[in-house]
């Protein structure tokens, strides 16, 4: 498999600097779980939303919406001021969005506004959109060409433990348990459901700012620590996105990762809702997406994936994986009871390589045009804004949401495609 050519360390940085890589590639890592842990609590507050604020499929998809819109928009901000500033500046950029997002969910239940959550999401997702940038080239290069797919596989599996904890961490302290019809509502006097309301959107309070202030620590200790950064040779403003989408290899990672990013969101968003329409209550449907089964398969997948990519090519491991998931769609649209919920779960250990796995495949031999190429990337993720809506006018339209899986299902068509021919490098 073909290595990362640029941007690399020089040989006098790398030369026996292992031990020194490795607290700034921790710190990187670090960055993988915080970015996961945010993105894994989006599922507990769709239906938590969607209560609290009494919406439907569609409206409450807008949560996600909020988010990947955001990375549309920021993701070549972000490459841009990388290039001028350095890999760090970036990480530290995103942090401090990070945080003031977090904060804004305050004022934002207060209010009880909706609009003012889909803000403060919007603003995280914009210091997301620059950690991402960031931290997924700059795992692929803290260390040796050859093994870069592996190394951020092995970050990205942080992001899977996050998948695992946040649901715990929301379906504790965000989700109450408490549902009532709507008929039920407009039977409560109107001082009676307007506190329930309130609780509701108060619960989302404490999480955000616990998580707001960890993360400005974070970004207090990146900011004094020594961390290696690049320059990639020639690197000036004559490399633009459009001169960046010569290589075809990248236009099908951009194209692969809008529409894997949108089955990933679409099948863990609505994961409470399916499991629930399953016949699950909401607080067992939220421990399904916990440790009994959705957040521990992804997390388990990732480390799996890293360690299978040691014995099979990461392109051919992304192939056969997206075709299981092509099978396990058809049984999420057409089965019934636990069947649905465990494919889902099935879903969800084998599109864990995909993200990490795609991006890594994207960047290879892109000289100078490395991170204007993850920019790009990580603007494809906006297919986590516009594949969920389609889940959802599915559903409603259809007034089944299984129908809806239909979309993830040609999302894993074309990422087969892409672990199939679209990874290899050509160049136009």
């Amino acid at each position: 498999m073909p290595g990362i050519a640029s941007p690399t360390l020089s040989a006098t940085q790398t030369a026996g600097t292992g031990k020194k890589l490795l607290f700034p590639f921790i710190l990187v890592t670090s960055l993988f779980f915080f970015w996961g842990f945010v993105h894994n609590l989006d599922p507990i507050l769709i239906p938590h939303l969607r209560k609290a604020f009494r919406l439907n499929n569609l409206q409450s998809s807008l949560v996600d919406s909020a988010v990947f819109i955001a990375y549309f928009l920021m993701a070549l901000p972000a490459g841009y001021v990388m290039r001028k500033f350095g890999y760090k500046s970036g990480i530290l950029l995103g942090l401090i969005f990070f945080g003031i997002g977090c904060f804004l969910f305050i004022p934002a239940a207060n209010t009880r506004e909706y609009v003012f959550f889909l803000g403060a999401l919007f603003v995280i997702a914009c210091g997301l959109t620059f950690l991402e940038t960031a931290a997924n080239p700059y795992a692929t290069v803290l260390g040796p060409p050859e093994s870069a797919t592996q190394r951020l596989n092995l970050a990205q599996s942080f992001n899977g433990l996050a998948a695992m904890i946040a649901p715990f961490i929301g379906g504790t302290f965000i989700l109450s348990g408490k549902n009532y019809t709507e008929q039920e509502l407009e039977a409560m006097g109107a001082n009676v459901r307007d506190a329930y309301l309130q609780s509701e959107a108060d619960s989302v309070k404490m999480p955000y700012l616990i998580l707001g202030l960890i993360i400005l620590l974070v970004a207090v200790v990146i900011y004094f620590t020594k961390m290696p950064d690049t320059k990639e040779e020639g690197d000036d403003q004559s490399s633009n996105f459009l001169h960046a989408f010569r290589y075809k290899h990248l236009t099908w990672a951009v194209i692969a990762q809008f529409f894997y990013v949108g089955a990933q969101v679409c099948v863990s968003s609505f994961f409470i809702r399916m499991a629930t329409t399953m016949g699950l209550e909401e607080k067992m449907a939220s421990k399904y997406y916990l440790g009994l089964g959705y957040g521990l398969a992804f997390m388990a997948g990732r480390f799996a994936g890293t360690f299978l990519m040691k014995y099979i090519q990461p392109a051919k491991l992304l192939a056969i994986y997206s075709i299981i998931n092509i099978i396990l769609s058809l049984l999420a649209i057409f089965g019934e009871g636990m069947i649905v919920i465990y494919a889902l779960i099935g879903i969800a250990f084998f599109m864990s390589i995909m993200f990490p796995t795609i991006f890594s495949l994207g960047i290879q031999d892109l000289g100078k045009d490395t991170k204007l190429g993850s920019s790009l990337i990580v603007m494809s993720i906006v297919g986590g804004a516009l594949l969920p809506p389609l889940l959802g006018i599915i559903a409603d339209a259809t007034e089944n949401i299984q129908y809806g899986y239909v979309i993830p299902l040609l999302c894993f068509v074309v990422v087969f495609y892409f672990g199939w021919k679209g990874h290899k490098i050509k160049a136009a």
